[in-house]
């Protein structure tokens, strides 16, 4: 207790802003951009170059990453998972292809494919789909028409824990009309050490990302650009599950048009058309003592289309979002008993969902004048779900023998923000109304093992729209050297959907605890805080660090499940211009609120130290950059609230990076 102490007094000394060539934040607008891209790799303030997104993302203020793995991690917002948020890939809708989320969208992009990641809170994230929580945008890197002719970059990576590698090549040819990059990155990881130098058994993955990114100018003010990604990742292994991956891949693909217009209502116009196939295969060949052995292939294809449009009418900006998308989910569940005398077994676990959506999103940031800003937005979709299996709408009918194989419904959105903004603060509060439909799993899923609270998991397709009130609020203060924030989130969500126990169900899986049905509750609120300060010393030296608080409650007074405990990070910055350094400390108090209803156990404190230091060197026209650094410097065994069945995180690791920008 008194080390936590400590680590909080020492909190109040520093600030949640990350360096800023690696994150841009405006919380007055509820937002947080993280900055990529090849050229942001190169940079040596990153504390590491080759870190993967799901790094990246880990380490924003509002982003935590939920871990099954060393692998594609499931990112979540405001302490809600992935189907209460909207995850696109620069605008495009794009789904996983496994019922057990073992490849969430961030698992099929690299962060060598982006230009930025866009996180927005609540209703604000409506613009590419309906959420509760937020919407995440990863998005690819623009054209640029610099007439810099070829450049290059090579990125060398080595971590010792896991005897991880990393290794990246970039081409870039930029000319006055035409454009184009091609992309490839490597990376590889045995199974990794814990602290006190045990495995972490069934932790290896390896990958391999490769992109193509190129555009023509038609004129001044219309371009065209194509954007095609391939990714590939191979003898996975997620230590917290039953079962590992043999193969996940993606094809993303996508066409744009855009016009910047020189009319003064008009700003500008973009369109796009994309397809993106995903298939994902889950086996347990390489697990021992496998009471029966299963494999369990998915497949995900989505084709959608949005058009956006930008209007200026005197001090109104207007943005209007006409999206649509068509996708088709299936996967399969094949069991091959031990007993050669036995027939196999098969079912579908997602029997072949088809999803149609089309919506418009509109939104209107008025500046009432210098210092005040009024933003509204609104989203109408219609959203309809087919059962194109037979064999899967008769298996959903043991259950819901009324059902039809088709659901429709209409989904809505609004929210208002409210700004002031002066020379040494700012003040936001925001208001906003917001449904979703049931995710595939949630309405269709048919004997889903959640190894999270060892039970079956059945769909619902009767289950209605969740809705969601929220309250936000946010502030910044800065006197001289010296600035504090305060940013706040309340959520009031009704129909909330979640697993209930459902004595009258025989599980499937051999050694779970029972099935559950989704169901929903009446209500459920979730609020969460988080406290920044920073001091800046001098022109090399700054203070940084976040205070940060959450809570969830269902209707019965129960705790949610993986809500961030308190939590602390806190940092000492040294910079010049070739060199820089920085001490980093991180830590979570005791998960007191833990959820046992919903199978969550007590996560214990931990704090760790990480340091690291970066030096740039130019030769001739070439940059030379080198990171290198300790991670968990103390060897620290622990888990956090967000590791699934509290698998353990890295101990001890020492890393170096290394990047060539060839000019």
């Amino acid at each position: 207790m008194k080390e936590f102490i400590i680590i909080l007094m020492i909190s109040a000394l520093g600030s949640a802003q990350q360096n800023e060539l690696i994150y841009q934040r405006d919380t007055t607008q509820l937002n947080e951009v993280v900055l990529l891209g090849r050229r942001k790799l190169s940079n040596y303030n990153q504390v590491k170059i080759l870190s993967s997104l799901d790094e990246f993302l880990d380490k924003s203020n509002h982003v935590t990453m939920i871990r099954r793995g060393n692998y594609a991690w499931e990112p979540t917002l405001h302490s809600m998972i992935s189907e209460r948020l909207t995850l696109t890939i620069d605008g495009m809708q794009i789904f996983g292809a496994c019922t057990d989320k073992m490849d969430p969208v961030t698992s099929y992009v690299d962060v060598s494919n982006l230009e930025k990641v866009q996180i927005s809170s609540g209703q604000k994230g409506t613009e590419n789909g309906h959420n509760i929580g937020g919407g995440i945008d990863l998005q690819l890197s623009e054209s640029k028409y610099h007439q810099s002719g070829l450049k290059s970059s090579i990125d060398l990576g080595y971590e010792t824990n896991g005897n991880y590698t990393a290794t990246g090549l970039d081409l870039e040819y930029s000319g006055n009309r035409f454009y184009i990059a091609v992309d490839g990155i490597y990376r590889n990881s045995d199974n990794y050490k814990s602290g006190g130098n045990s495995d972490v058994l069934f932790s290896q993955f390896q990958k391999y990302n490769l992109s193509l990114h190129t555009g023509f100018k038609l004129s001044e003010s219309k371009s065209i650009d194509l954007n095609i990604i391939y990714d590939n990742a191979t003898d996975i292994g997620y230590p917290s599950l039953p079962m590992d991956v043999s193969s996940a891949q993606a094809f993303i693909t996508s066409l744009t048009y855009k016009y910047l217009s020189d009319v003064d209502v008009l700003n500008s116009f973009e369109s796009k058309v994309y397809f993106n196939t995903i298939s994902h295969t889950m086996d347990d060949s390489q697990r021992p003592d496998v009471p029966i052995r299963m494999d369990m292939p998915g497949w995900s294809d989505t084709l959608g289309f949005f058009n956006k449009t930008i209007f200026n009418f005197g001090r109104h900006e207007i943005l209007v979002n006409v999206n649509g998308f068509y996708n088709r989910s299936i996967a399969e569940m094949t069991m091959f008993p031990n007993d050669s005398n036995q027939l196999d077994m098969f079912m579908y676990t997602w029997p072949d969902i088809r999803t149609l959506y089309s919506g418009i999103y509109m939104s209107d940031d008025y500046e009432v004048d210098d210092n005040t800003r009024i933003a509204m937005s609104f989203r109408l979709g219609y959203h309809k779900n087919k059962i194109a299996e037979n064999i899967g709408l008769e298996s959903i009918q043991i259950f819901h023998p009324n059902i039809q194989n088709t659901q429709e419904r209409l989904l809505k959105s609004v929210s208002a923000n409210y700004t002031i903004k002066k020379q040494n603060f700012d003040v936001l509060f925001g208001l906003g109304y917001g449904e979703r439909a049931p995710s595939v799993s949630e309405g269709y899923g048919f004997f889903i093992f959640n190894s999270f609270d060892n039970f079956d998991y059945i769909g619902n397709p009767t289950l209605k729209n969740e809705h969601s009130v929220e309250l936000n609020f946010a502030t910044n203060y800065k006197i001289k050297n010296m600035r504090f924030g305060i940013s706040s989130a309340y959520f009031y969500i009704t129909n909330f959907i979640i697993g209930e126990i459902d004595r009258s169900i025989n599980p499937m899986t051999i050694g779970a605890n029972g099935a559950k049905m989704y169901k929903s509750l009446s209500h459920a609120s979730i609020f969460d805080i988080l406290l920044n300060t920073s001091i800046k010393l001098s022109t090399s030296w700054n203070l940084q660090a976040t205070f940060g608080f959450n809570y969830g409650e269902d209707s019965n007074d129960r705790n949610l499940p993986l809500i961030q405990p308190i939590s602390i990070s806190s940092k000492v910055n040294y910079k010049t211009k070739k060199f820089n350094a920085s001490l980093q400390l991180e830590s979570n108090g005791n998960q007191s609120n833990y959820s046992s209803y919903y199978g969550e156990d007590k996560t214990p404190a931990y704090t760790i130290l990480n340091i690291n230091f970066g030096h740039l060197v130019y030769l001739k026209n070439n940059k030379y950059v080198f990171k290198y650094g300790i991670e968990n410097i103390f060897d620290i065994n622990y888990s956090t609230y967000a590791d699934w069945n509290n698998i353990l995180r890295k101990g001890r690791n020492f890393y170096m990076n290394f990047s060539l920008v060839i000019q």
